[in-house]
């Protein structure tokens, strides 16, 4: 059975904080530990006040602390909005205070609107062009140091850090498969190229010093509760959001609604982009879960799963995580029978 991992945004529910979000992002990374899953990743965004980790290996290292197994990391750090050496320290020195727990994920968008973008980078012009250069770089730094090298990461050089390519689209395939990294696809909020992307970068795959054969990583959302009109109810949260940001009114995570069609039908065009946005799915009760993470991971046959879980309530996102835990090892046990 498939792998699972968790992607977190620690979210800020509307009538929150960034410090209590950050808090149970801890928390909900120590119940992950427990239940076994393999990684806690965090995600880049700016100038989004219903996200609090855009200081993402500041929050990663929080997280480490407060855990002691599981690995923690960036899915992902944005990279064009940094000089590559800087992100070296930075997860170098993460590697050096948590070793063999640290991950890398880095992608080529800003996490962000172009005002921001601008303001992060001071200029816009030829960063995305550059991600393959800037990748390389990067993975230099990495590399034990040379004689005479004149720059260096430090802590960074000859530390372990996992590096992986993240992506939306066929490009993110193509650079992973080039350069031999594990691939992650955004397939919880960008499914549309998922299959294109994931032929393109198994048939295209070139064994290097870091993997020996492709490594896929999907995102899928789980929202799980006891019954499937309960997890359909908490799941309303995160449809509002998409709609709130797609129309330009991003925001606090709005509380759950019992009137969401209403709403859909309301907005020009809502419906049809929730769903292509939204179609890598799975919700209701630990039945139904179990039935979609067994269809899914039959279809596209991931290494492993990322799950995210965007959910109003603390204690209800705690019992979705654990939900899917629990379809995990019941599948696991079903097909260690057979």
């Amino acid at each position: 059975m498939v792998t699972l991992s968790v992607l977190d945004l620690s979210p800020v529910p509307q009538g929150g904080d960034a410090a209590t979000s950050l808090r149970n992002t801890r928390d909900l990374a120590r119940h992950a530990e427990r239940w076994g899953f393999r990684r806690f990743w965090l995600a880049e965004h700016h100038n989004m006040t219903g996200i609090a980790s855009a200081a993402t290996s500041v929050v990663i290292g929080y997280v480490a602390e407060g855990t002691s197994t599981i690995r923690v990391g960036a899915g992902g750090v944005m990279l064009p909005n940094h000089a590559p050496l800087v992100i070296a320290e930075q997860f170098g020195t993460l590697a050096a205070l948590y070793p063999g727990r640290i991950d890398l994920g880095v992608g080529r968008a800003p996490g962000t609107d172009q005002a921001t973008a601008r303001a992060l980078r001071r200029t816009l012009a030829g960063d995305v062009d550059r991600f393959p250069q800037d990748v390389v770089e990067l993975l230099s730094y990495f590399q034990p140091a040379q004689p005479g090298q004149p720059v260096r990461a430090v802590p960074g050089a000859g530390l372990e850090v996992p590096v992986w390519i993240l992506g939306s689209s066929l490009f993110g395939a193509q650079l992973a498969a080039m350069l031999g990294l594990p691939f992650a696809f955004a397939s919880h909020f960008a499914p549309a190229m998922m299959e294109q992307a994931l032929a393109i970068y198994r048939d295209r795959f070139e064994p290097s010093e870091t993997l020996a054969k492709p490594y896929v990583m999907l995102g899928l959302n789980i929202v799980a509760a006891d019954t499937d009109a309960a997890a359909r109810r908490l799941f309303t949260s995160v449809q509002q959001a998409f709609v709130n940001l797609r129309t330009g009114h991003p925001g606090p995570l709005p509380p759950p609604v019992d009137d969401m069609d209403a709403r859909l039908d309301a907005i020009p065009g809502a419906r049809e982009g929730l769903a292509q946005a939204l179609a890598c799915a799975v919700i209701g009760a630990p039945q139904t879960v179990r039935d979609g993470l067994a269809a899914f991971v039959a279809r596209h046959r991931p290494d492993e799963l990322m799950v995210t879980s965007q959910i109003f309530d603390h204690t209800a996102r705690l019992r979705s995580f654990e939900i899917a835990a629990e379809a995990r090892d019941a599948l696991a046990s079903q097909e260690a029978v057979t």
